[in-house]
């Protein structure tokens, strides 16, 4: 009698391991929605667009993908962290919005270690170091030789506060000085660089790929671990004597803090079911991205470490904090 009584606690305790908890039964049965904190055709749409489609496909509910830009990210990311945690409200948003902002403004209306649950990093993408081709240097270091010779026409482009800290890297690991000079996008950083206005610029490869592969631009390293198909002929920093600048920018998908931890892990299963799909993989590539599809733990720890490493940067470099 004993030990049918415990056969049947068993059963009962099996059974009820087996139910999910109640608050990821049915999840999604409504639309969820993707805020990104950039305008519609940038790279983080198009991101944020190509893994709604798959994911509304797979989960059987609509994915409305709504821009919100405005304020280097945070009006996105500050709607998402006050959206009710319940997974139907989520942030797909670049480096910039979750390790740069919390550095650079003192009065941000969110926390990205508090405020957020990460679910999983999308995709990766390394920056370019180019120069126009007319500048008399075939490598970094004949730049870092070029810019203390002529410290008077030492500068830079940049299109955001990510791209700055970037460049302030390569200055703080160069050992070598140049002049700020902020752009609305990288296709006006990259035309500074091509008339001559600036020395140099680090920007994303996506945009400089067809002027790279032209010859009217001068890719002189990636900050990539390896070389990249669509510029086989740009090494990495590593190769050009400065494995220092070895790093690489990224766009994720978070949920509000307190979201069930049961609908996060759906949603981290969901994104790297998508990421490793061939279909995925090859649109990705031909935007000069790299899928990635990292655990929802990898991903908190991967936004911590950032932060703590441009937050050095930034008193390396000076970097004053805004209001």
């Amino acid at each position: 009698m004993f030990n049918r009584i415990l056969a049947g606690l068993a059963v009962l305790i099996l059974g009820c391991a087996a139910v999910p908890p109640a608050s990821a039964q049915g999840y999604p049965n409504k639309p969820v929605y993707i805020i990104i904190g950039q305008a519609a055709g940038g790279g983080m749409d198009t991101l944020a667009r190509l893994v709604g489609q798959k994911l509304s496909a797979n989960l059987g509910q609509p994915v409305v993908i709504e821009n919100k830009p405005g304020a280097g990210g945070i009006l996105a990311a500050n709607f998402v962290a006050k959206a009710a945690a319940d997974g139907y409200t989520l942030l797909f948003c670049p480096t910039g919005t979750m390790t740069i902002n919390p550095i650079l403004y003192t009065k941000l209306t969110y926390s990205p270690l508090r405020d957020f649950a990460p679910v999983s990093k999308v995709a990766t993408f390394p920056l370019v170091l180019v120069v126009n081709p007319s500048l008399p240097v075939q490598s970094v270091r004949d730049l870092v030789a070029y810019m203390n010779a002529h410290p008077d026409k030492a500068n830079y482009a940049g299109s955001g506060s990510a791209f700055q800290f970037a460049s302030e890297l390569f200055k703080i690991k160069t050992k070598t000085k140049a002049e700020y000079i902020q752009y609305k996008g990288t296709n006006e950083a990259i035309m500074a660089v091509l008339s001559g206005d600036v020395l140099l610029a680090l920007v994303d490869t996506g945009p400089a790929a067809a002027l790279l592969a032209s010859g009217k631009l001068h890719g002189l390293a990636v900050t990539a671990q390896s070389r990249l198909p669509s510029m086989p002929n740009v090494p990495t920093m590593a190769e050009a004597g400065f494995p220092d600048l070895e790093f690489q920018f990224w766009g994720g998908l978070l949920a509000p803090a307190g979201t069930p931890q049961a609908v996060v892990k759906k949603l981290e299963g969901e994104i790297q079911r998508i990421v490793a799909l061939p279909e995925v993989r090859d649109r990705m590539t031909a935007i000069n991205v790299t899928p990635a599809g990292s655990t929802s733990d990898e991903f908190a720890k991967l936004i911590a470490a950032d932060i703590a490493r441009w937050r050095t940067v930034a008193k390396a470099s000076n970097i004053k904090a805004l209001d």
